[in-house]
């Protein structure tokens, strides 16, 4: 049984893809505790002193205005702890999965679906900082998989604290009845983080390259809250209400961040729509109405 050394053990999608394989690997739990990726050089000592046959670097600071805030503490932990750990990993011979983001193409002008060859571009630090990660990745670990993530949905679980995410802030702003915003000049693919954990064993075999996650989507972020909202049964009145179009953000220039998963179906590893995967979602919580 191979080991499995994962970053940001305590992240969304590291607990949730290590509970799921936890009788398929072992695993090593890297945390904040362990070492701090604000400080490279703890990294690559902590990583240094482990036995690990992969490392599932799952670990960022992927918070926009705290990257914006303060780019040379993202650049510490984004782009320079990565660059340690694949240091590491080069030496060791072990086999690097980095997580990287749909963030890297935030800078197109370009409508997607984006493929694994298309040339990123970002207007952000932090999908500047993953696009810098991605050569550096490249460079030094020319076995490493480099998974390009869409926007990763789910719910809470025991034990498993899902990230924000379109199903959790629709359901907050009905049954809270709160009015909120949801992005009109945008397109993007969200995906069930349980498609990616059910087939993570598959990832680990891989061939080294790009990869996109993604489930496809067609629908604007306003239109699939809106889905959401009538796929838990809100009213066509609370929907109104409570679930309204921002307009503003991003009207100099509409935003498509959507991915190409194609090359990913060609391994046998393959997600469905944001439809299929909200009201499964919803089913998996005992939240479905429609």
């Amino acid at each position: 049984m191979k080991t499995i050394l994962v970053t940001g053990a305590n992240g969304y999608l590291a607990s949730y893809i290590a509970h799921l394989n936890k009788n398929k690997f072992n695993w090593i739990r890297m945390t904040r505790k362990d070492a701090d990726l604000s400080d490279p050089e703890a990294v690559a000592q902590f990583v240094s002193k482990q036995d690990f046959d992969i490392c599932f670097h799952t670990a960022a600071n992927a918070t926009t205005a705290v990257c914006e805030d303060n780019p040379a503490l993202a650049h510490q932990i984004n782009v320079e702890s990565t660059e340690a750990i694949a240091k590491v990993c080069a030496r060791k011979g072990a086999k690097l999965i980095f997580c990287s983001t749909e963030q890297i193409f935030n800078g197109k002008a370009e409508h997607g679906p984006f493929k694994e060859e298309e040339e990123p571009q970002a207007v952000t630090v932090y999908g500047q900082n993953k696009i810098e990660c991605e050569s550096i990745i490249s460079k030094l670990c020319p076995d490493a998989v480099i998974l390009r993530y869409s926007w990763m949905m789910g719910l809470s679980m025991p034990g498993i604290k899902a990230s924000p995410n379109i199903v959790a802030n629709v359901m907050n702003a009905i049954l809270r009845q709160s009015p909120t915003l949801f992005t009109v000049n945008e397109k993007r693919c969200m995906t069930y983080a349980r498609h990616l954990a059910e087939q993570f064993e598959a990832i680990t075999k891989l061939p080294a390259g790009v990869y996109h996650v993604a489930s496809h989507n067609n629908k604007s972020t306003y239109e699939s809250a809106k889905f959401v909202a009538e796929a838990i049964g809100a009213t066509p009145e609370a929907i109104e209400k409570y679930i309204l179009p921002n307009y503003e953000r991003y009207a100099d220039r509409f935003r498509d961040y959507r991915l190409d998963a194609g090359k990913l179906s060609k391994y046998g590893i393959t997600f469905g729509t944001f439809d299929e995967d909200v009201l499964q979602i919803l089913s998996d919580f005992g939240w479905r109405k429609k």
